[in-house]
């Protein structure tokens, strides 16, 4: 999963691999991880000529500046909290511990084994939206009769208990995958109203508000988590993106470079810093994180994109190619890829007819795509001023 927050500033599309907003742990693939939504693009430069974009955070110019606590960006690394809120003890706190160790099966007949009630509910409810093979983003369970059965059990749950603030954060988590953020906003304020010093809760807060584009008030909540779990990595990932988001890169960075010290083996947290730095033109450092990240994780094709970027920026475009090429290879799709290949070959005369049939295959993959039209005119406008008079319409 990632975030891509978009602003068309020029012609060279990055695609900004966040980390999934998502509880602490998640990154090791449980089930938790919860993404909000692509913020809107921004306008489109006109440049003369092919000119690089960076797809980044825009800038939030209404929204005060949201003030994070220096104990989040400062603490020493810590061990991470569990992710998993407990439900209770006996039976239930079995449930739990299998539960935090994604053992979904052992979780599920210690739950089954615990008394009758509303927390047995919400363990049982809780390891069967675990158990759904579909990815872990917001919206991604639209439709899913299996998280949408489990809501309805969370949903009732609540109802019966309703001092029971595990039911209605696991509630909102269910709802985020359904694509209700305002449900899921609902139901998680409530589970922070009743469990105030529990990290989890204020994330999954934040990653709703951020679907909703309250980037600034996602910023506190997500400061909150960080702050009452400061060895988690995931956790200042996650208040990095939010950062971003709101159009704060250097305060981003500094949550990235905390993830990084926290999880350096994680491909994830070099490519999240490595695209903040990209966003302050520290192109070596920048550069230096990305290729970190391709090393951790050869085959995320996005990874590549972004260090093709990198690479363009610093006027390395045969090595920049390569990257894009390699990029495709492994994700024919990726319109963000063609798109930055097709700014790269533009540069030569000789190898334009290539760019215009990368952008046609970006064309063909995402017609609606405000970077691809704009990348189109460009291209014929960069022709027609460099054709011969004769030819000139």
């Amino acid at each position: 999963m990632r975030i891509e927050a978009r602003q068309i500033t020029g012609v060279l599309a990055l695609v900004t691999s966040f980390a999934p907003l998502a509880c602490a742990g998640s990154v090791q693939g449980t089930h938790r991880a919860t993404e909000a939504p692509p913020a809107p693009s921004g306008p489109t430069a006109a440049p003369n000529a092919v000119a690089p974009q960076v797809e980044s955070a825009p800038p939030a110019s209404a929204a005060p500046a949201t003030v994070v606590p220096d104990s989040v960006a400062s603490a020493p690394p810590s061990a991470p909290r569990p992710s998993t809120i407990a439900l209770g003890d006996g039976e239930l706190a079995a449930g739990d511990a299998a539960f935090e160790k994604q053992d979904f099966a052992e979780a599920q007949r210690h739950y089954e084994a615990a008394p009758t009630g509303a927390a047995r509910s919400v363990g049982l409810a809780r390891v069967r939206i675990a158990r759904v093979q579909v990815p872990l983003d917001y919206g991604a369970a639209r439709g899913n009769a299996e998280v949408r059965a489990s809501e309805i059990d969370l949903a009732r749950a609540a109802r019966a208990a309703p001092g029971l603030g595990p039911a209605f954060v696991e509630l909102g988590r269910a709802r985020l995958l359904l694509g209700d953020a305002s449900g899921a906003i609902e139901a998680l304020r409530n589970g922070v109203r009743l469990l105030p010093q529990e990290p989890e809760a204020h994330s999954q807060l934040g990653v709703a508000l951020l679907a909703t584009g309250h980037a600034a008030d996602a910023v506190l909540e997500l400061a909150r988590a960080a702050e009452l779990d400061p060895g988690s990595g995931p956790r200042h990932g996650n208040l990095g993106t939010a950062l971003m988001m709101a159009g704060r890169t250097k305060d981003a960075i500094v949550e990235y470079e905390t993830r990084v010290r926290i999880d350096d083996a994680d491909s994830r947290a070099h490519s999240d810093l490595g695209t903040a730095l990209l966003g302050t033109q520290d192109l070596p450092r920048a550069l230096s994180e990305l290729e970190r990240a391709v090393q951790l994780d050869p085959v995320r094709p996005a990874f590549h994109s972004n260090l093709g970027y990198a690479l363009q920026q610093l006027g390395r475009i045969d090595r920049a190619v390569a990257e894009y090429r390699l990029a495709l290879k492994l994700d024919p799709n990726l319109v963000s890829a063609w798109i930055n290949l097709a700014t790269a070959l533009a540069r030569d005369p000789k190898t334009r007819a290539e760019a215009h049939a990368a952008l046609a295959r970006a064309k063909a993959l995402s017609s609606d795509d405000p970077r691809v039209k704009a990348n189109i005119d460009e291209l014929d406008a960069l022709e027609k001023i460099r054709a011969p008079p004769a030819e000139r319409p």
